[in-house]
């Protein structure tokens, strides 16, 4: 007599329906990016850049390349292929992304010519954080992740010195 078990299906592939708004689940990071990103963030700085109403083809939307940039670096994922191909494979990439799956060209030139408008989202998006009650005034980490950062002391500091240097941008402007 031999043991009847069920097969494992685990490498089969399965059709599902999916609502994409059902996988961004509360209190993860991808929640918090989401919310922040759709909500919070003004992305008007990209509107010039993408003044394509009159020719060529529809852009992907700012938020988006946000969101699947931002969310492929917190894990780990910098190349814009693995990112791209997340999208095309991965739930929460596609969630994040309401299914669009950008080339990874897109991606890399988002990345590399977006930098002057990505920039100011940093600020904003700590003021938002602090707002919300998620700096604890004595360390900032997103996700526990550990980011490469090319931060100079001179933006470092406590939240009155950052509100400071926001003022003073804001003025500049």
């Amino acid at each position: 007599m031999m043991a009847n078990y069920k097969p494992d299906l685990s490498c089969q592939s399965k059709f599902i329906p999916v609502d994409f708004a059902q996988q961004i689940i509360p209190g993860t990071f991808e929640y918090a990016l989401f919310h922040i990103v759709d909500k919070h963030l003004d992305l008007t700085s990209f509107d010039e850049w993408y003044n394509n109403d009159n020719g060529g083809a529809a852009a992907y939307s700012p938020s988006v390349m946000l969101k699947i940039v931002l969310f492929g670096y917190s894990r780990g994922l910098v190349s814009s292929r693995r990112i791209a191909r997340a999208c095309e494979t991965n739930i929460t990439f596609m969630s994040l992304s309401g299914d669009a799956q950008p080339h990874y060209t897109s991606i890399a030139h988002f990345v590399a010519n977006m930098k002057n408008q990505i920039e100011p989202l940093f600020t904003q998006v700590l003021m938002i954080c602090d707002r919300e009650g998620l700096i604890g005034r004595n360390m900032f980490a997103i996700d526990g992740c550990k980011i490469r950062s090319n931060a100079s002391k001179e933006w470092s500091g406590t939240f009155e010195e950052l509100e400071r240097k926001q003022a003073k941008l804001r003025r500049r402007d």
